[in-house]
């Protein structure tokens, strides 16, 4: 099922964009741990739409409420069902079905997937409406990885031709206050310029796209397997399944492709009784397996799809050719609310990864 994800913590989305509510259906989490939910709600906050300047103006409250699987605030080890009730949907703007295929949106590829039955209402389950589960999940999840002393922060690296700094390769630092940031930025001079970039964009009638720069630190090395669950095939795998990502790279990423071997190469050396790595140019993974620096990755997104600029299409039912221009409540650059579904997507993933590797510690012979 396209909706449903992994093996040792398992996922299943429901919803669509303009449905009664979404929701997710959570296999795995430990019995026991206490949700804090006034640090999940502030993760719901950060990507729910309509809460600043630079986001679409439909706004949804994003409450979690939960179904099954948590008893008295403390997870139960029984499969956790959430529901996020929509408030803000407007199905009556989609009367009569598709005909003007929107450029750049999943109307004509999901239109033939499903044999004309989807549901097509902004976006159906195509809709970034349903990162709101994702964010949810992920919250959950990077609780209890902090409870193992691995964190996660992200921050936007780029919006059009703006960039911010990098992370730096030791992490060295506070990242917490990027979590209060309406546009999660190192640089405050690049914050601006983005602003302004984004509200051009707007204004004319178009959008942006940029990247987000995400780190995992604090994971020990170990994680991750050869080849077809390696840490970048695991993660990479959830970070595609967000709309509108259409790249991600690791480390230097497709820097590395311009580098000699002895410009990418990471030297090892010891720290304080441990072995670490000169520079993290391999992103925290060498053959699929951490190696107990921060996992570093980028994820590229595609300008906003929904732009108000007259675009050239075709008529489904007619088989004409048309031109239509989107009007609604669309993000001029989903990137800003794109920082906390990246978080979501990685603690997910390490959270299988974790998980694979807690199995393994415990049916693997020890050797002297």
């Amino acid at each position: 099922m396209s909706s449903a994800f992994g093996s040792y913590l398992r996922l299943s989305l429901f919803g669509q964009s303009h449905g009664p509510a979404i929701g997710i259906t959570i296999d795995g989490l430990p019995a026991g741990m206490t949700i804090d939910m006034e640090a999940l709600c502030r993760q719901m906050a950060r990507r729910a739409p309509g809460r600043g300047s630079l986001s679409t103006k439909r706004s949804e409250a994003d409450e979690a409420e939960f179904l099954s699987g948590v008893l008295d605030g403390v997870t139960t080890g029984q499969p956790l069902c959430a529901v996020i009730r929509s408030t803000g949907m407007r199905p009556q703007d989609y009367a009569g079905g598709v005909d003007l295929l929107r450029p750049g949106h999943a109307d004509y590829s999901g239109h033939v997937r499903y044999f004309g039955f989807e549901d097509w209402r902004g976006g159906g389950s195509f809709s970034g409406r349903l990162t709101a589960p994702i964010v949810l999940c992920g919250a959950l999840c990077r609780q209890y990885l902090k409870g193992q002393g691995v964190e996660i922060a992200a921050h936007v690296l780029r919006v059009g031709d703006v960039e911010d700094s990098r992370f730096p390769e030791d992490m060295a630092g506070d990242f917490a206050p990027l979590m209060e940031m309406e546009l999660p930025v190192l640089d405050a001079a690049a914050g601006e310029q983005m602003r302004a970039r984004i509200r051009a964009a707007a204004e004319a009638g178009d959008s942006l796209g940029g990247e987000v720069e995400c780190a995992v630190t604090g994971l020990p090395a170990g994680l991750g397997a050869p080849f077809f669950d390696s840490v970048e095939s695991v993660l990479s795998h959830l970070l595609f399944s967000i709309p509108a990502v259409k790249g991600v790279g690791f480390g230097g990423g497709f820097a590395l492709a311009r580098m000699k071997g002895s410009e990418a190469n990471d030297p090892f050396a010891i720290a304080q009784g441990r072995i670490v790595t000169e520079g993290n140019r391999a992103g925290g993974v060498n053959g699929g397996i951490t190696n107990g620096m921060p996992v570093v990755f980028t994820c590229a997104f595609r300008p906003t799809p929904s732009i108000a600029r007259p675009q050239q299409t075709v008529s489904l039912q007619r088989m004409e050719a048309e031109t239509l221009s989107i009007r609604g409540r669309h993000d001029p650059c989903v990137v800003p609310r794109a920082v906390p579904v990246v978080e979501a997507m990685a603690a997910i993933g390490v959270m299988e990864l974790w998980k694979e590797r807690q199995a393994c510690l415990q049916s693997s012979p020890t050797r002297e």
